[in-house]
């Protein structure tokens, strides 16, 4: 199951396989009716914290089952009735690959929050496998929004891929506490996730191809360069980010060098199409109905989670509303910003101002 395949991309951009011919970094221009917004309020800018000012860094100490450690947040903007907790993906990748929504939230007035997980980028990493459990990051997430003061008038939580899972986890223990929900990129199932990837994806790639893929899988030989070479131009090029690989924009790159191994494959497992971690049986698409917080599901045409199976999410909680970008793959924020910013801004700003219609695709 790929929420992506950290493990063995990491080590393949750690090779500087893919780095080397990745300099692109100019950020995309926004469209000309985003463009003409207003822009936010000048308190948007001013600073929450008094003393030394840091850029918003705020490190917060979680409490767990094996002691106290640290985890790493930075706080873009200042909006009292608008502040997203960004939970990326992986499992085990940063917050880096969320720096694209510095081109197109600050404008909009909508305060952001990077946090790297336990595990993850700029926070501790106690090397425990048994650290990584969704129970435990779910009681994480909740010491972090009660550090951070956020509160059910104010609230929202983005989880991409892995932070999907982490993200419904949360509202379905914690939903009293939310705002708002988006869940980007990911289905309510692992079982359901698996099928899509063996019986839609795989069977989409050249039979030759498909077959040498399988034959790597069959061997457990995911260590071999010569799978991700595969890989990267017939799985990631279409279904994680449809861009050619030398044009991967360099916060995608610098997020999934610096992976936590180690937490992926616990929960993940190695291979490509396939689950055998902790995540292995997650399914909550019975639960959905108990959601009655509103939710934004967001998917892609070219996604690696199934586009039916994200619009069904919006149907199936009590606020319920999808954005499918018709461009976009796992990265639709991404390889289409302009379809998956504009969805986003627009559910932010309808739940705030109450003008929401649950049911509509955005």
């Amino acid at each position: 199951m790929k929420y992506f395949s950290f493990y063995y991309l990491a080590l393949w951009l750690a090779s500087g396989s893919l780095m080397a011919s990745c300099g692109r970094t100019d950020a995309p221009a926004a469209d000309s009716t985003t463009a003409a917004a207003a822009g936010p309020p000048a308190s948007y800018f001013e600073p929450t914290e008094t003393g030394v000012q840091d850029g918003g860094v705020r490190i917060i100490p979680i409490n767990t089952p094996k002691g106290k450690f640290n985890v790493w947040t930075k706080r873009f903007g200042n909006n009292p009735k608008i502040k997203v907790l960004l939970l990326n993906g992986g499992p085990g990748s940063t917050h880096e690959y969320f720096e694209c929504m510095e081109n197109f939230l600050p404008k909009e007035g909508i305060e952001f929050i990077y946090y790297d997980q336990l595990g993850c980028g700029l926070s501790d990493n106690p090397k425990d496998t048994a650290m990584w459990s969704l129970p435990r990051y779910v009681e994480e997430v909740e010491q972090v929004r009660q550090a951070l003061n956020l509160t059910k008038d104010n609230f929202y939580l983005l989880g991409h891929s892995w932070g999907g899972i982490l993200a419904a986890e949360y509202a379905f223990k914690y939903q009293q506490n939310l705002k708002g929900l988006i869940i980007s990129n990911m289905m309510m199932s692992c079982p359901a996730y698996g099928r899509y990837a063996d019986e839609v994806l795989a069977k989409q790639m050249k039979p030759d191809v498909l077959a040498e893929i399988r034959a790597i899988e069959a061997r457990q030989d995911f260590a071999n360069p010569r799978y991700m070479e595969l890989l990267m131009p017939n799985f990631y090029a279409e279904h994680v980010l449809r861009l050619p690989l030398d044009e991967w924009p360099e916060p995608v790159n610098r997020a999934f060098s610096k992976s936590n191994q180690s937490l992926y494959v616990t929960m993940q497992g190695p291979s490509e199409f396939g689950i055998s971690g902790k995540l292995t049986n997650w399914d909550r698409t019975a639960d959905l109905p108990k959601l009655t917080v509103p939710v934004l599901s967001i998917g892609g045409k070219y996604d690696t989670m199934d586009p039916e199976h994200m619009r069904m999410i919006a149907t199936k909680v009590q606020k319920g509303n999808s954005l499918i970008c018709p461009k976009g793959s796992h990265m639709s924020l991404y390889d289409d910003q302009q379809t998956y910013f504009t969805g986003l801004t627009k559910f932010l700003k309808a739940v705030d101002d109450g003008t929401l219609k649950p049911g509509a695709e955005l």
